[in-house]
């Protein structure tokens, strides 16, 4: 599952290297963020219905051994365009792990206990924002961008040795896997007013995650003059943030409602994302005036993303591959969206990332209210 994450933030602290490196402006650099986005996006939506039909185990080893090939071919790359290309034809094997290990959870956990597992989930996954940006500094000032790539081939391989390894979690159904069949369960997913309610909100506000992570290592490094290597513990500490979040939410649940506490978490991420606009536009506190509400929104996070997860995916256990398929694709293709506008926009100054941020945080919480009812009691049952 850290797979997704690890591939998007260890290249994070060369991105300005190899822009150079290639001769390339910002925007274009920035495409190897978002065509990764939309690889995934794409991607998903594969192996969903197969994961669905053929069992889990299967798929997954498939597309980490994609994920292998493409990492050692990235490390090559003639040019920044074939490295865009390369990008994409990573995104589709890596984004295998990140829908098809939602699915397992949903196999093998009831509704009212998934939200709790993915909080343990998001502790593994936030490990990834604050080890690889670490790790891909050091070993991009050790050894140049391309050992980075050369590091993710290694780490799949040992993540395909893992999954060989395990138990299958499904068999699988007996359905055809026919284009129509796939289509029309795709079309009762968007047709559920509750999932795409808690799918968009929680898409929406990750989308602000990923403004920043598009734009962060420009603004940090170029913007406030942070050192690459200085830059990785930087971006590492705001994920620390969601992880604590993520484990008092296990906790929390045991009182309240998922729903309940998600629709909290999305108020005060809206109001952090005000609160950062404020500071970029004005210069207050600095770099300390940027930090300080990226890191309160990241852990609104640690709330969101197992609450809305949970809420979207609870009412399709027989299509578990399917929903989880459906809730990243909108989870990254509007994460694309969001990082491309960053990098059309940004100015040398912090403001656009701030911007698409509090736009982001603002509309999922919008979304939540308009589209899921309100609970009737914030207690659980």
């Amino acid at each position: 599952m850290a797979i997704g994450p690890l591939s998007i933030d260890m290249y994070l602290p060369s991105l300005p290297a190899l822009q150079a490196h290639f001769g390339a402006d910002t925007e274009s650099t920035q495409l190897t963020l978002s065509l990764y986005f939309i690889g995934l996006a794409i991607g998903q939506l594969i192996y969903g219905p197969v994961s669905d039909r053929f069992g889990r185990k299967k798929p997954l080893l498939f597309g980490l051994a994609l994920y292998s090939l493409v990492s050692l071919a990235c490390a090559y790359a003639p040019s920044m365009y074939s490295l865009v290309m390369l990008r994409f034809l990573q995104a589709l094997g890596g984004c295998a792990g990140m829908v098809i290990t939602r699915a397992m959870v949903r196999d093998l956990f009831p509704p009212q206990e998934m939200a709790r597992v993915l909080s343990t989930l998001v502790l593994i996954m936030g490990v990834a924002p604050i080890l690889a940006p670490l790790v891909g500094g050091q070993i991009f000032l050790l050894f140049g961008w391309q050992a980075i790539f050369l590091a993710m081939t290694g780490y799949s391989l040992l993540c395909f040795a893992g999954i060989y390894a395990l138990p299958e979690t499904s068999r699988g159904r007996s359905e055809s896997l026919r284009l129509s069949n796939v289509l029309a369960g795709y079309t009762r997913l968007l047709q559920h007013r509750r999932f795409m309610g808690y799918a968009l909100s929680g898409a929406v506000a990750q989308a602000g995650m990923f403004a920043y992570i598009s734009a962060s290592s420009f603004v940090f490094i170029n913007v406030y003059g942070v050192s690459p290597a200085h830059f990785g513990w930087l971006f590492g500490s705001n994920a620390l943030g969601l992880i604590a979040a993520a484990q008092v939410n296990s906790f929390v649940l045991q009182r309240y409602r998922s729903e309940h506490v998600l629709r909290i978490a999305l108020m005060a991420n809206a109001g952090f994302g005000v609160l950062l606009l404020i500071n970029a536009l004005t210069g207050f506190g600095g770099l300390l005036g940027i930090m300080i509400p990226l890191f309160c929104g990241m852990s609104c996070l640690g709330f969101s993303f197992p609450n809305s997860t949970a809420g979207a995916m609870a009412p399709f256990g027989d299509r578990a591959g399917m929903a989880a398929a459906l809730l990243g694709t909108l989870q990254f293709g509007i994460a694309a969206i969001s990082g491309s506008v960053v990098g059309h926009l940004f100015n040398g100054t912090a403001i656009p990332m701030a911007a698409v941020i509090c736009t982001c945080a603002i509309s999922a919480r919008v979304l939540l209210q308009l589209l899921v009812p309100v609970p009737v009691s914030p207690l659980q049952k």
